[in-house]
């Protein structure tokens, strides 16, 4: 991820606040046209709680889910990949999954949500949370990791409870084939969950329209059109 050229940030979205890891956390959540619909948690890339993030948030609503984008840094969006990779840094993953579990308390609480489980959907360090977040938690039903990136050792997967449908590109550098390897195996074999995990000819950030030297729009299509698929099928 080091390797990315500069961010254009915008500023933080936020819409809700909530109780989280006992502390006052904000988030942005956008509901279906219906009124009510499944839960979904999507988990922001290294740059933040930032606009493509927010639209990521209003499609899923648009297709029925009342998703909840939680904002794990605090009100702050990077502008740059150092600034990015040293917020990032900062976030211990146990306190990330601690805040993630507080948004699916939030989530799962409001009179909207018709599900009693959730969806995760992550991009890129929200990915490699999509993972830590399920694996730490059974209320999380489908977990769907974009280019997920799993800071340090892989997690303990003996409580994985969801399918799992990740989407990776071929030649992210970030991601390496071996890597993937290692993370299937590591589900099979601690979860009993085949995780069915996706290539695309693309880089890393395939999905993020908002950078046109890495978006590539047939990728991001084919595992957007899956995702949906998959989320509707396990959330009902």
């Amino acid at each position: 991820m080091a390797e990315t050229p500069q961010q254009t940030g915008s500023p933080v979205r936020q819409n809700v606040t909530f109780t989280s890891a006992g502390a006052t956390a904000h988030g942005y959540l956008a509901l279906p046209p219906a009124g009510h619909g499944p839960g979904v948690i999507v988990i922001q890339e290294w740059w933040g709680l930032n606009d493509h993030i927010a639209d990521v948030t209003e499609r899923l609503a648009k297709e029925g889910f009342v998703a909840l984008a939680p904002d794990l840094y605090g009100g702050n969006v990077a502008h740059d990949s150092g600034e990015a990779l040293r917020m990032m840094r900062a976030l211990p993953v146990a306190r990330g999954v601690e805040l993630l579990s507080g948004a699916v308390d939030y989530l799962l609480a409001r009179p909207e949500v018709t599900s009693g489980h959730v969806g995760s959907v992550g991009f890129c360090m929200g990915g490699g949370f999509v993972l830590y977040q399920a694996a730490s938690d059974p209320r999380v039903s489908a977990a769907v990791p974009f280019y997920g990136v799993v800071q340090g050792e892989l997690p303990d997967f003996t409580g994985l409870k969801a399918e799992v449908l990740g989407h990776f590109g071929e030649t992210d550098e970030s991601v390496p084939p071996a890597a993937l390897v290692a993370l299937r195996d590591g589900i099979r074999e601690q979860a009993g969950v085949e995780a069915d995990f996706r290539t695309y000819p693309a880089g890393h950030a395939f999905f993020n329209d908002q950078r046109p030297e890495a978006y590539h729009a047939e990728s991001a299509d084919r595992a957007w059109r899956s995702t949906l698929e998959f989320l509707h099928s396990q959330l009902g």
